[in-house]
């Protein structure tokens, strides 16, 4: 397609692909969606990014990057179904990372019908030049029926810039947590007189106050909501750690979440080795964690054995749940409360596959660590070409008072009859006793 023209898209639930060819000097880019009535969004909650991945009504949803033979693609699942009545359009826009977006090569936009993998709409080459911000195309509603249109608007105030100009608020994350406002001197007592004064006769009673019913009832304020916060940490081979300390994220609760989408297709590897494996509808993965405590304690925070920990006492990491989906709302999660960090020594985030496949092949799955204080961080896994079943996502180790987070994205292969558990156990040398479970 050219800048400016559009083309109808089926009503259905279409991916949007953001992609490009990655290199040295090459900035990184980020897809995003704001849903607009009369050309501005309604609230904050309309702007669909990779620090607020979803859309409540389930129309627009962040799947995250995948990086591929030099390329990159960051992809949106818009259910046009699903889009509410109100909503006119959806802007279908990018953000540079690190650059801009003449530096970015074979950048383009295409649409697929996301059940059917048909292509209803592509844009090649918006021409960019300085621009760290664009609207690469937006759908948009005409007599009942949905349309695209290649946009190719560019803004050189990068994402905020373009975020700002439909209306969201924007703040920069906290650092620390705020401090507690002094309390307030007492004035020093005045020096006693050295003659006594007569005492003066008691004051008059006050009148009674008016009744309380007379004044008009105060009326409940809703409090404003909080500014979108667009910083974030994506962790790299070239840059895979990041200091918690330095984002200011070493207290409060961190979140680390987990989320995936199924290609329905065969592995790669499985077609090497002759044997097609597909990833079924009950594909069913465990966040787990290892920990190791500074008293020497080790353990595992996994659902398998009913192991989810605590917040309130070691190992002060909590499994939420167990998530069959892969969503990017919900996911797997697991939260650790840093306001106890003196106690941790190490911790490693991984993933098993628990059922529905025999290795991670086609799956596209993002890690996220948000933190309360301080900018998310996040990285993307990398193609899985060998049989995994457990993959080393994260290790966060403790380095005097500095919490260290290293991207691993690791596929371990266990050998014949050992478990996941006891193959990342071993790569890692944590040094613990396993026995069989079940959840």
């Amino acid at each position: 397609m050219s800048k400016g023209s559009n083309t109808p898209v089926p009503t259905t639930a279409l991916r949007v692909e953001l992609g490009w060819r990655t290199g040295p000097g090459v900035p990184d880019a980020d897809a995003s969606a704001l849903l607009l009535v009369g050309g501005k969004v309604r609230s904050d909650a309309d702007f669909v990014f990779y620090n607020q991945p979803a859309h409540s009504s389930g129309a627009v949803r962040h799947e995250g990057k995948r990086e591929s033979g030099g390329r990159v693609t960051d992809s949106l699942l818009v259910d046009l179904t699903r889009v509410e009545p109100s909503i006119e359009t959806v802007i279908l826009a990018a953000s540079a990372d690190g650059g801009r977006f003449g530096q970015v090569p074979d950048l383009y936009i295409e649409v697929r019908d996301a059940a059917a993998n048909t292509v209803a709409a592509r844009f090649d080459n918006p021409g960019a030049t300085v621009e760290t911000a664009f609207v690469l195309g937006e759908f948009y509603r005409r007599q009942g029926a949905w349309k695209f249109r290649a946009v190719g608007q560019g803004y050189d105030s990068g994402l905020e810039g373009l975020a700002t100009d439909y209306g969201i608020s924007v703040d920069e994350p906290q650092r620390t947590p705020p401090a507690p406002a002094p309390a307030p001197v007492a004035p020093p007592p005045a020096p006693p007189s050295p003659v006594s004064a007569p005492t003066a006769p008691p004051a008059p009673p006050a009148p009674p106050a008016a009744s309380p019913a007379a004044a008009p009832p105060p009326r409940s304020a809703t409090p404003p909501a909080e500014p979108v916060r667009l910083t974030k940490v994506t962790l790299t081979k070239a840059a895979p750690s990041v200091s918690l300390t330095k984002q200011g994220g070493t207290s409060g609760a961190m979140r680390v979440n987990l989320n995936w989408q199924v290609r329905k297709q065969f592995s790669g590897w499985a077609r090497k080795l002759g044997r097609p494996v597909a990833l079924h509808d009950d594909l069913d993965l465990d966040l787990c964690c290892l920990y190791e405590l500074t008293d020497g304690s080790k353990g595992v925070v996994q659902a398998l054995g009913n192991a989810f920990g605590a917040l309130d006492r070691p190992p002060f990491i909590h499994l939420d749940g167990d998530d069959r989906t892969g969503a990017v709302a919900t996911g797997e999660n697991l939260t650790i409360n840093l306001d106890h960090k003196r106690y941790f020594r190490r911790v490693l985030v991984f993933v098993t596959i628990y059922q529905g496949a025999r290795s991670f092949a086609d799956l596209h799955a993002t890690v996220t660590l948000q933190p309360q204080y301080g900018a998310p961080i996040d990285f993307s896994l990398d193609e899985c070409t060998v049989p995994s079943t457990v993959c080393a996502l994260a290790l966060i180790t403790s380095t005097g008072d500095d919490l260290v987070v290293r991207r691993e994205a690791r596929y371990l292969v266990p050998e014949r009859g050992v478990s996941p558990q006891r193959t990342v156990d071993h790569a890692y040398g944590w040094g613990m006793n396993w026995t069989p479970g079940r959840k």
